[in-house]
């Protein structure tokens, strides 16, 4: 069964925060309340999975529920959406790091796009850990790596590997059902990975796609032996990123 609770923290007074829980209580969605404190956030028993952080009227003052947020976003492993203008969003990201943030929204906000944003994200949130993919990313950039793992873990299990020697050892002792890989690394680069992959009874069928920062004919060729997948650019959106991965299980999947 999906949950279709979320913690939505803003100022109870704000016009904008009373529209976002309008909106998407139209869309069946139980909204929990917290004003803009680490206490009211801390009160909640039972919070939910997916936390939406309305940014009106959020200062320099409102740090410790930043920080707060920043820390349990760790422990507690919620999702959390933000909504807020340019100046708000900056001011957040000095406390939470991006890679840790699901979606930013500029307002004025869409509703209707937040809340089929958060109905994706309930249904993966409900599939049960046993059912969920495995994916291994494999990236030397910690901050990719880790934006990466956040995007993915509201459907996916995720696994992360910042060296091609240490994602080569992983995959000796754990099956994965996708390897995302970075082309460009230090010491054993991802053609090299790759190539070891196919030449290892244990791994040679593991579907892989390379991630790379350039979209160029000579990476292409340099792998092209391997059979990668797909070619997945770093600087491709979000959206797109999750489709081409989504769409290759549903294809698995169907096959």
């Amino acid at each position: 069964m999906v949950d279709k609770r979320l913690l939505l923290i803003g100022n109870e007074k704000s016009f904008m925060t009373n529209a976002i829980a309008t909106g998407l209580e139209k869309e069946d969605f139980t909204i929990i309340r917290a004003g803009l404190s680490k206490q009211a956030v801390e009160e909640i028993d039972n919070r939910p999975g997916i936390y939406i952080m309305y940014l009106g009227d959020v200062t320099d003052e409102d740090s410790d529920l930043l920080k707060y947020i920043n820390e349990k976003i760790d422990t507690e492993r919620f999702h959390l959406y933000i909504v807020g203008n340019h100046e708000e969003l900056d001011l957040a990201a000095e406390y939470i790091p991006k890679e840790k943030i699901q979606e930013e929204y500029l307002r004025p906000i869409d509703v209707g796009m937040l809340a089929e944003d958060l109905k994706s994200a309930a249904e993966g949130i409900s599939i049960d850990d046993s059912q969920r993919k495995k994916i291994l990313i494999v990236d030397d950039d910690g901050t990719m790596l880790r934006m990466i793992r956040t995007w993915l873990s509201v459907r996916y299990r995720v696994y992360m590997a910042n060296s091609g020697k240490i994602a080569l050892s992983f995959l000796k002792e754990n099956k994965v059902d996708l390897v995302l890989l970075d082309y460009a690394m230090p010491m054993v680069s991802g053609p090299e990975v790759l190539k070891q992959m196919r030449a290892d009874k244990e791994t040679k069928d593991i579907p892989v796609m390379m991630l790379t920062a350039k979209d160029n004919k000579e990476n292409v060729v340099e792998v092209a032996n391997y059979k990668p997948e797909k070619y997945l650019l770093k600087s491709m959106p979000k959206s797109q990123l999750l489709g081409n991965i989504r769409e290759f299980f549903e294809k698995q999947d169907n096959a």
